[in-house]
């Protein structure tokens, strides 16, 4: 079975644990407003690209991985493919290849549990707590990102929480703590990361012939970001601004 790539990333440190491998995977469920790869966003395009492939460039890189390092699925959303992709999470486990999966939680079936169990850090990206909030950012529900969360608190998968930090948007106190009060428990949730907001992919939406809805949303600053690490901190132990 084919895995439909969308690119690749060498030595990344941004998505996951020391120095990564990512795939970028083609197709994603949701229409996040600050998207920041909105080409990754349909199911079709993308490079139909063998298991075997993928292995073979784990395996060229390992060296450079260290005792943290390794491979990181992002996308798009890695878990519209799970089917396919389980039989290679398998080969890379046999090859000790670290995994994580960057994912926004709302496929949760039979294909993505097992997907799951084959992963050594979920990278799970909550785009907002408040429901009618999420629906407005993302176009989506986050019923079903709140069921993985806790189905990976309750089969032991480690992860790590991922924030887009969007004035006006994301950035909401009663929000934040509405979170942390939700998951402050979760033992497996094993760092907090806040992303700041950019509009580094602005650029490809005049590409693509599509508005980019979030125009005139300022970056964060400084300040901001310090206030909204403090607030999860009173929740979490480990709390990093990306």
């Amino acid at each position: 079975m084919m895995i439909n790539v969308h690119s690749y990333e060498s030595m990344g440190t941004f998505d996951g644990p020391g120095l990564r491998l990512v795939v970028f995977l083609q197709g994603c469920n949701f229409r996040c407003l600050y998207c920041a790869n909105p080409d990754t966003i349909p199911l079709k395009g993308g490079k139909p690209t063998e298991a075997e492939e993928i292995v073979r460039m784990a395996l060229s890189q390992k060296a450079f991985f260290g005792k943290k390092g390794g491979i990181t699925f992002s996308g798009g959303e890695p878990t519209l493919q799970a089917k396919a992709l389980i039989p290679l999470f398998r080969r890379l486990k046999e090859e000790g290849i670290h995994i994580c999966l960057d994912s926004n939680g709302s496929v949760l079936n039979d294909y993505s549990k097992e997907l799951f169990s084959l992963t050594d850090l979920v990278l799970l990206d909550i785009k907002e707590f408040n429901p009618e909030r999420h629906f407005r950012i993302t176009g989506r529900e986050n019923n079903f990102t709140l069921e993985t969360a806790a189905y990976l608190q309750a089969n032991n998968i480690p992860m790590w929480i991922r924030y887009v930090l969007v004035p006006g948007h994301t950035d909401f106190e009663a929000d934040i703590r509405a979170m942390g009060q939700h998951f402050q428990s979760y033992s497996m949730i094993k760092r907090i990361e806040i992303l700041p907001y950019h509009t580094l992919g602005a650029h490809k939406y005049e590409a693509l012939k599509k508005p980019y809805l979030l125009k005139g949303v300022k970056e964060n600053t400084p300040e901001q970001l310090d206030h909204v690490r403090k607030l999860f901190e009173e929740y979490f132990p480990v709390v990093f601004v990306n």
